[in-house]
């Protein structure tokens, strides 16, 4: 497995993968590699011949210097993971390589995908990813890249990039790892004290609680969402941000529960914020 920092070293090295006809995947990250990352990597060696697994803690997507100085860094620990899961290549660059002058010109996302649940939590969080996801798409050029459902919403932003600005990528959402008390994997998960780290446990049960609730009839969407908030509400040691249950296109708030339908959660626990969701669908 090659580790790349310079940018013209990677056009150099996929140029000549190209040439040789070979498929290029891309699985972009900002590190702290763990089992959710791993399975992005595994997914993408089984549908391409070269898998990119890009490293970079990207500051534009942060609300604050102080939030991204504090994001975990262990390069060594997530080449580890890269090369198990079979990455072909790293590329790790440093913030001058990505950004050799300060970024006058970006991408923004407006419209529900990037104003509601995440974009008004973290106003401009989702213009930093759009920017720099379309520097990696033009680096890499790659015939698929590779995210997970985890960040639901993250990911249909990506899916409108690439279909408002023509990149001819394929977008592959790939299914949240848990572990076993069913938490969804994180970076930050290992941010969490012993006690909030079983009080994580609760987002899980709350989507679970809420997809149980429409499965069973009789219910709308607002029923559900209120059943999660009443659970996640009863936790003494989280503090909710929002639960809801929306289409799973569109992020808007449906009237019925026909359809392909998406509950989400997000929630402080400490000074941690973690979010999960859950897929539905709910035949007429």
């Amino acid at each position: 497995m090659q580790v790349i920092e310079r940018v013209a070293e990677l056009s150099s090295v996929l140029g000549e993968e190209r040439s040789a006809g070979a498929r290029v995947g891309l699985v972009p990250t900002m590190g702290a590699l763990h089992a959710g990352h791993a399975s992005l990597v595994e997914r993408a060696a089984s549908d391409c011949d070269v898998v990119c697994v890009s490293v970079f803690v990207n500051p534009l997507q942060f609300g604050s210097a102080d939030d991204a100085a504090a994001y975990p860094r262990d390069l060594a620990a997530d080449l580890v993971v890269a090369e198990k899961a079979g990455a072909t290549m790293v590329f790790a660059p440093s913030v001058a390589e990505m950004y050799p002058q300060e970024p006058v010109v970006g991408v923004r996302v407006d419209g529900r995908l990037g104003t509601t649940l995440e974009g008004a939590s973290r106003p401009g969080h989702f213009d930093g990813v759009t920017t720099i996801v379309a520097k990696l798409f033009n680096l890499v050029r790659p015939d698929r890249a590779f995210f997970g459902e985890k960040d639901y919403q993250q990911l249909l932003v990506v899916r409108r990039l690439v279909a408002d600005l023509s990149f001819p990528v394929g977008v592959v959402g790939c299914p949240t790892v848990r572990a076993l008390d069913g938490v969804a994997e994180s970076s930050r998960n290992h941010l969490l004290s012993r006690q909030e780290r079983e009080a994580a446990v609760v987002l899980n049960r709350a989507l679970r609680a809420g997809a149980a609730l429409l499965l069973a009839g009789g219910s709308v969407p607002r029923d559900a969402a209120e059943l999660m908030a009443d659970i996640i509400g009863a936790e003494p040691l989280v503090d909710l941000d929002y639960a809801v249950v929306v289409d799973a296109d569109t992020l808007a708030v449906p009237e019925g529960v026909e359809g392909h339908l998406r509950l989400l959660v997000a929630a402080r626990i400490g000074t941690t914020r973690l979010i999960d969701n859950l897929g539905l669908r709910v035949a007429a």
